[in-house]
């Protein structure tokens, strides 16, 4: 009897410490999944940036920094031509905050009343130039030489939807080469390609932006000095997108962009501050 009694305050004993363990796992995975102080913890919020495809490693960097300040941010960007960005915007395309190349398109989205015209302004300035490849058999000096039998390609975006490509026609309109250049034209859909095709030798120059250019160490710059081209103002607007989903969210990152933490990436890669 003894030895009966004994093992049965064994299993008692053993009992009452799986159910001590069992309650303490469940506890513990309790607060595990109610977060601190019994709360499920907060969803992040997700900004989605629709910008102009020259803003791409200034957005991302800009954008991993304030994301590392804010860890309940997460920021999509949509790159692409600012044209081809309006349309989707116009379409319903959800979007929080567009950065565009060009004025014309954010003062139509404002017009349209797709944009807060109460947190929209300029953000950026830019600059057109010629580029060639560095190992390309054309001679390049002056937008005149795309005249020029040896250069048989010529990239631009297409200035229905690339404001770069609007503002290379009107700078061989102003040289006075636009219909002799005419057969020579490569369409791109943004200045990246623009650029792309100039590095990989399917075009013998193309017109990008200044920023786009100092990427690259496989084409040659040149600047645009004829009076066309300095009369070109080449402006990068930011707006908040009416419908957003996430206004504060929204209108907090946009003061950010706004800020002297990201003026600094901005220029570090080429870009230039409006004057004020």
């Amino acid at each position: 009897m003894t030895v009966l009694r004994a093992m049965r305050s064994l299993v008692w004993v053993l009992l009452l410490i799986l159910g001590a363990c069992s309650n303490a796992n469940s506890a513990a995975e309790d607060q595990s999944a109610s977060g601190s102080g019994g709360q499920s913890p907060a969803a992040k919020v997700e900004l989605i940036v629709s910008a102009a495809a020259s803003l791409r490693e200034s957005m991302e960097e800009i954008g991993a920094i304030y994301m590392n300040q804010h860890s309940h941010i997460n920021i999509f960007f949509n790159f692409a031509s600012t044209g081809s960005l309006q349309k989707q915007i116009e379409q319903g395309a959800p979007a929080d905050i567009f950065l565009a190349a060009g004025t014309s398109q954010m003062e139509a989205l404002i017009d349209k009343k797709y944009i807060d015209p109460s947190h929209s302004k300029v953000l950026l300035t830019n600059e057109l130039v010629l580029i060639t490849s560095r190992t390309g058999a054309a001679e390049l000096n002056l937008p005149e030489d795309l005249t020029n039998p040896a250069v048989t390609r010529i990239a631009i975006g297409d200035p229905k939807t690339v404001p770069a490509g609007s503002y290379a026609q009107r700078v061989m309109s102003g040289a006075g080469l636009w219909e002799s250049v005419q057969d020579k034209l490569v369409l791109a859909k943004d200045v990246r390609q623009v650029l792309a095709y100039v590095e990989t030798g399917n075009a013998d120059a193309g017109f990008v932006y200044k920023t786009d250019a100092l990427y690259s160490d496989k084409v040659r710059l040149i600047e645009l000095k004829g009076p066309a081209a300095k009369d070109i103002k080449i402006e990068y607007p930011a707006g908040i997108v009416a419908n957003s989903s996430h206004r504060e969210e929204a209108a907090t990152f946009y003061s950010f962009l706004l800020g002297k933490e990201a003026e600094a990436v901005y220029v570090k890669n080429g870009f230039t501050l409006p004057d004020e």
